[in-house]
């Protein structure tokens, strides 16, 4: 028996026993989000089983669900080839054998010889003819359902029958009323709510079992509308209450800074970052904060633009902070900005964890007094001890890295009240995985979006070569090719140490063999378990030519900009994920010469790892391979930890519900403004202190 709960009470069903406060059925439903009613009535099945007819044995067919009645004549336990329970039962059509590897004394009695029993499971074809494994076994000639099944998404310890109870509870005394006005209902020709509800819960056997399992079903529709239009309104509110925070409106000294900073570089912006800058520097002007995300390719010159920013912020007498996820890629920004902003006169000051105790306090100290006007590092930037002067615009790295809290702890740092109001830091959020149009609608819409959309000139495109380890020496040949004709080379290993499971080549034992295989040849190695000062070192001495060939797992995947390196081989590349490769594939070609990327591969392929190659080798454009990735592995990697571990988008799908995406864009604009109620009511429903998640 289940409790439920009504407007923030526990009340329980009439009859219904009491499970008591924290009992475990009520921790097991607890567990999976449900606590009220409207929490039960949208845990939706994840399939269905069709309990409404009997199936006579001959009529069963391998690979499809089957229920069929019939009469125990076998029933043993066997001990070869291991011990398990096996049971023939036969109706006038036919015999079928049933067998369960794992099973208890009353499975026994209820296969016992002479008894006439109900079997539910998937056929499969056996050695001796149809059979099913751990079957559901029934008392015979009990009425049929008049529905199809609903199977939930449980946890262990929670049956389904327990599960369904609750859910059937929950529909009689939850409020189903619409939050939908009429108007907007018919305009998008959607199902009524209580009507879709219901549908799903308990579907009549006559609707189409594909249009249920594949969410086609006019009720799927209304749901995932539903979804969608609760994430849109909670995205709008978001930005509007954005809109309403303060900030100090960061304009510059009529541009000195910036200025300066343009005329000192040895290289011409390209109009795409022109147009961003433009579009950074009017937000960092206004009195409530930014929240814009930067997003372009991998080369394509972001950090030239968030250079840009940090001067407009510095000129207005505020201090900048950038945080990236790994001290490598930290330190890749730490040595352009010193280049490009030093000669102008402001100090960069250089914070991570693996700074001596002396280095750390001193650039804590000239982060607290003010001396300090941009702060570059890693997390140890929102560590306790580091207080900010008069922080006016914080600048986040590959932004989907970081955890909502940390994100959340380093705009703090910048926080400062003034009167009654609280003012805000500005935030620059920067990514060089491209977000497709679909996901940047859904899930973005609540910040400005800016695209750095081509790349500098004296780029040359990176060729792409799919090829089989078994060719390891033709590899071997061309590594020792280009450091002859002075040119430097990556080599790219998925782990630091050996894995029975994976059987990968190691970067520790490639290193090794390198090594000797190539003597003569300065080989190094880096990976993200070597103490920081040692990776610090190595890295050096590449990016000085020091090292001809680098080994390296993908501690180099982002930030890594050595003009010199016009080679890269990417060990098991079928292991790695499509965003992955496409991000190291762009640490060559940073240079004029005619770059290559090798993908090397194990056979045989799966699939999956198939089409990555494929994608890898058609095309360099970053959109297009973030488009495919979406495809192949949904929005997690885009959205990094906003959903901290929660699933925003349990019905919806990004890459097949686009156009339902848009229509509940344009429904959350018109509920906002003209229908306030429903879309509170609707807020309710559906979101239920998801809204945090998605304004972080």
């Amino acid at each position: 028996m289940v409790a439920v709960a009504v407007s923030g009470t526990k009340a329980r069903a009439p009859g219904q026993a009491a499970t008591g406060p924290g009992s475990l059925l009520e921790r097991k439903l607890l567990h999976l989000g449900l606590r009220d009613p409207v929490d039960f009535v949208v845990h939706l099945p994840l399939r269905y089983e069709d309990e409404t007819h009997i199936t006579p044995i001959m009529s069963v067919y391998p690979g499809a669900p089957a229920q069929v009645e019939a009469e125990v004549i076998r029933s043993e336990v066997q001990f070869r080839p291991r011990r398990q329970l096996v049971a023939v039962v036969e109706d006038d059509t036919g015999s079928l054998l049933l067998r369960w590897l794992n099973f208890y004394p009353n499975q026994q009695k209820q296969v016992a010889v002479g008894k006439r029993v109900r079997v539910r499971g998937e056929v499969r074809a056996g050695f001796g003819g149809h059979e099913m494994v751990h079957p559901k076994i029934t008392v015979a000639g009990t009425a049929l359902p008049q529905a199809l099944t609903p199977v939930y998404p449980t946890t262990d310890g929670l049956s389904q029958a327990s599960l369904r109870k609750a859910i059937d509870q929950a529909l009689v005394r939850a409020d189903l009323s619409d939050t939908l006005p009429p108007e907007i209902r018919d305009r998008y020709k959607l199902m009524p709510f209580d009507q879709a509800i219901r549908v799903l819960h308990h579907p009549s056997p006559d609707i189409s079992y594909s249009d249920l399992i594949e969410r086609g079903h006019p009720a799927w529709t209304r749901i995932k509308f539903d979804e969608l239009l609760a994430q849109q309104i909670s995205l709008a509110a978001a930005r509007a209450a954005r809109r309403r925070q303060r900030a100090r409106a960061l304009e510059g000294d009529h541009g000195r800074l910036p200025d300066a900073l343009r005329a000192s570089l040895p290289f011409t912006l390209t109009a795409a970052q022109e147009r961003v800058i433009a579009e950074i520097s009017s937000d960092l002007s206004c009195s409530f904060p930014m929240h814009r995300l930067l997003q372009g390719d991998v080369g394509s010159g972001k950090t030239i633009v968030a250079a840009f920013a940090a001067a407009q912020a510095i000129s207005s007498q505020s201090q900048v902070a950038i945080m990236a996820p790994t001290e490598i890629l930290a330190e890749q920004h730490f040595q352009k900005l010193v280049a490009w902003l030093e000669p102008l006169g402001i100090t960069v000051a250089w914070l991570t964890g693996s700074l001596s105790s002396k280095a750390r306090k001193a650039a804590i100290e000239a982060i607290e007094s003010g001396q300090a006007q941009l702060v570059v590092g890693t997390q140890a930037l929102i560590q306790d001890k580091v207080n900010f002067s008069n922080l006016g615009l914080v600048i986040l790295d590959e932004q989907h890295r970081f955890g909502v809290g940390q994100r959340l702890d380093l705009s703090r740092k910048g926080e400062e009240s003034e009167g009654s109001l609280a003012m805000i830091p500005h935030q620059l959020s920067m990514s060089a995985t491209p977000i497709p149009r679909t996901l940047a609608m859904t899930f973005f819409a609540d910040l400005d979006v800016s695209v750095i959309d081509e790349l500098p000139p004296g780029r040359s495109p990176v060729l792409t070569k799919l090829v089989s380890d078994a060719r390891r020496d033709e590899v071997l040949s061309h590594v020792v090719a280009e450091v002859r004709r002075g040119s430097q080379a990556y080599w790219v290993c998925p782990l630091v140490e050996e894995s029975e499971a994976l059987q990968l080549q190691t970067a520790v034992d490639t290193h090794a063999r390198l090594a000797l295989a190539l003597s003569g040849m300065r080989v190094g190695l880096v990976h993200g378990r070597l103490p920081a000062a040692e990776k610090q070192q190595v890295m050096q001495d590449f990016r000085a030519g020091a090292i001809d060939l680098l080994v390296a797992t993908t501690v180099i995947e982002v930030g890594v900009d050595v003009p010199n390196a016009s080679l890269m081989i990417i060990e098991h590349a079928e292991r790695f994920g499509l965003a992955q490769l496409h991000q190291l594939r762009g640490r060559v070609g940073r240079g004029s010469q005619q770059s290559v990327c090798v993908l090397m591969y194990q056979s045989p392929l799966s699939a999956v790892a198939r089409q990555r190659l494929r994608a890898m080798y058609e095309t360099a454009d970053g959109f297009e391979i973030a488009r495919r990735d979406l495809e192949q592995r949904g929005p997690g990697e885009f959205l990094g930890v906003r959903q901290s571990g929660q699933e925003l988008l349990r019905f919806a799908s990004i890459d097949t519900d686009a156009m339902i995406a848009e229509q509940a864009q344009e429904a959350a604009r018109e509920l906002r403004d003209r229908f306030p109620g429903h879309a509170r009511c609707h807020l309710e429903r559906w979101m239920r202190g998801k809204q945090d998640f998605l304004r972080s």
